[in-house]
């Protein structure tokens, strides 16, 4: 029996991983397609990690990837939610400017909205705010009717079902981590802690590793992933009654997060979070979470130390907070004053993949490449899973037109 040589080799089970798996292998499903993942289940890091949000497209540069792709992708998601009965919500959101400050700012991201066709918003009043969340005071706001929460496990795993049902042979593999890359004129060679892989064609979907598993793939690249941790509290039971829908503060915009905001989550809890703090892991989620090699990494490399510098005064803010419950409190008292001590209780955290520049830079694009029979997708922070289905498509095309896909 000859060796099994795949069309196309995915490497990372996250939730774009997963997308293209399953828009490349619907589009040609004679095409004998692996995916490729290291951990023990899939979405088990930033996909399985973050807030569940499905978001709207209002935080985006007007057409940039980014905003293009999260309109479509958002879309398309609840769309495939429906079809395939996983958990979501198209519950809304208010963005709530609670100082007359914030209203410039506020305005501006209200017109970015209009500008990325982002549908049902409006301005309202702090009186508006109240019939929506009678918990919360603010001067002024957005109703956002179509942001959502949605279950991104459940969503990633469906996709890599429905994929592997196209071809027999095509399939996801768990557990299985690659350390190594080696290319020829017939293949590429995929080495794994499971033994070896040969793919006419690879696609990398890292995250976390997008940056390492592109130098494994002789790709040379200037700028490195840092990884920023999230850590979460969550409502008691007493204080579920507080949050109605998911609320969100005016983001500063000299700062590279939303900031703290309130999601009621699919499975019934609701988050208060995240903050944000450089993690010394990137797969860390704890806060004593330690990893030589990444912490090296990062504090070697001048971007973090750029990024650092610019952002000092939030960077403490943010470390005091994340070993604070009070000074917490204190953030989401901003926008619910009568939250108390006893309402939170400490939560999940997550960890984010900033591809840094070396001026410290962080509100780069998405950023797809083509390189020697492999495409990489280096950065794809949030909305990247509510645009994992366009992103997906984006890689398609892309195949399409560098593989020769038939």
């Amino acid at each position: 029996m000859s060796e099994q040589i795949y069309d196309i080799a995915i490497i990372g089970g996250g939730i774009v991983g997963a997308a293209t798996f399953y828009k490349i292998q619907k589009a040609y499903p004679s095409l004998k397609i692996i995916l490729i993942e290291k951990e023990n289940k899939f979405a088990d890091h930033q996909t399985g990690n973050n807030s569940g949000v499905i978001h709207s497209g209002l935080y985006y540069k007007p057409g940039s990837k980014k905003a293009i792709n999260c309109v479509k992708g958002r879309h398309e998601l609840v769309a495939f939610a429906k079809e395939h009965n996983i958990g979501h919500d198209v519950c809304g959101k208010v963005v709530v400017a609670t100082k007359e400050s914030e209203i410039k700012v506020m305005n501006q991201i209200f017109e970015n909205g209009v500008a990325n066709n982002t549908e049902g918003i409006e301005i309202i009043t702090g009186d508006q705010i109240k019939d929506i969340e009678p918990f919360v005071e603010g001067i002024a706001g957005i109703n956002v009717p179509c942001t959502g929460i949605i279950d991104y496990r459940g969503t990633t795993e469906k996709l890599i079902t429905i994929a592997e049902s196209f071809n027999d042979v095509s399939k996801a593999m768990l557990g299985t981590e690659a350390t190594g890359f080696e290319h020829s004129e017939a293949y590429n060679t995929v080495i794994t802690t499971k033994g070896i892989f040969k793919a006419k064609k690879t696609i990398f979907c890292g995250g976390l590793q997008a940056d390492r598993l592109a130098k494994k793939d002789g790709v040379k690249i200037k700028e490195k992933v840092v990884g920023f941790r999230g850590d979460y509290y969550e409502l008691t039971d007493e204080a579920m009654h507080k949050v109605k829908h998911l609320i969100y503060p005016v983001p500063n915009p000299d700062f590279p997060f939303l900031g703290v905001h309130f999601t009621r989550m699919i499975h019934g809890n609701t988050e208060c979070g995240p903050n944000a703090v450089f993690s010394f892991k990137r797969e860390g989620y704890s806060k004593t979470a330690f990893s030589m090699r990444d912490t090296a990494s990062a504090l070697s490399y001048p971007g973090t130390w750029n990024l650092f510098f610019k952002n000092m005064k939030f960077a403490t803010n943010e470390y005091r907070r994340a070993f604070s419950k009070k000074l917490f409190l204190k953030t989401l008292q901003t926008m619910i004053p009568s939250l108390e001590l006893d309402d939170i209780r400490p939560g999940g955290a997550g960890v984010r993949a900033m591809l840094l520049r070396k001026d410290g830079d962080t509100r780069d694009d998405f950023r797809i490449e083509y390189s020697k029979n492999s495409i990489h997708v280096l950065n794809a922070p949030s909305p990247a899973a509510t645009a994992c289905l366009a992103i997906g498509d984006d890689i398609r095309v892309m195949a399409e037109k560098h593989f020769g896909l038939k």
